[in-house]
């Protein structure tokens, strides 16, 4: 684990998170128990594919990338963590221990490092707090089902259509700053860089979108949703 260890927390506390929000304060205890608060550094690692699982994260400030490296040594990112999000938790319950992906800091950012053994301790103290997490489990397990029917099923003009209108909802704009490398979008993706440059070229030359690199702007969103509506699931 990378980082200066502060005795004092800063910023939103992981009890503000909507898993343990009201937790009764003998559990909040044991849950905080050992917790520090890390200063990090942009491309810093917290932890690596296969490291012992022992600590998850609360991103205070900055951000978090969780990636995976392919078997040609390409670097696929598969989500990224802004600030108020909770990282890693899940891998506490894994049987085998271990982290399944590696995490490293895209900006300079602030976590609140916590140990497993507290959450395990809190989860058998308090069963509500075990419900909530498996609610949470559950709703992620049916997610990535979707997922995967979506990504067997659906067209590289589609997958891209819908990262960017996904894109467009959480920075709330039309202008966009891709947070990925167009190489690492086409990884994220499932498709060929290639693929995405010439959709992208394609898309610009009809007006759908402008831009170049890292740094695009939705013209034509209606064009978008029509790509992508016919494939969406209701739920």
């Amino acid at each position: 684990m990378t980082g200066i260890r502060l005795s004092t927390p800063t910023g939103p506390s992981v009890l503000d998170y909507s898993l343990f929000r009201d937790l009764p304060a003998e559990v909040a205890d044991v849950l905080l128990r050992d917790s520090a608060i890390l200063h990090v550094q942009a491309r810093d690692m917290l932890f690596r594919e296969g490291d012992t699982a022992g600590e998850y994260m609360y991103v205070q400030q900055g951000s978090i990338e969780v990636l995976r490296t392919t078997q040609d040594g390409q670097e696929r990112v598969f989500q990224i963590f802004e600030p108020r999000r909770l990282l890693a938790e899940t891998a506490m319950f894994m049987t085998h221990g271990r982290y399944p992906m590696s995490a490293r800091v895209r900006t300079d950012a602030i976590v609140q490092c916590l140990k497993g053994e507290g959450l395990l301790a809190a989860c058998r103290m308090y069963p509500e707090l075990g419900v909530r997490l498996l609610r949470r489990l559950s709703d992620r397990v049916y997610e990535r089902v979707n997922d995967v029917e979506w990504y067997s099923d659906s067209s590289a003009a589609q997958r891209l259509a819908s990262y960017l209108l996904g894109l467009q909802a959480r920075m709330g704009a039309s202008s966009l700053r891709l947070p990925l490398t167009q190489r690492q979008l086409a990884a994220h993706l499932g498709v060929r860089a290639e693929t995405l440059s010439r959709l992208l070229a394609d898309w610009s030359a009809q007006g759908r979108v402008t831009g170049q690199r890292r740094d695009w702007e939705i013209c034509d969103e209606a064009f978008l949703r029509g790509l992508i509506e016919p494939a969406r699931r209701e739920f």
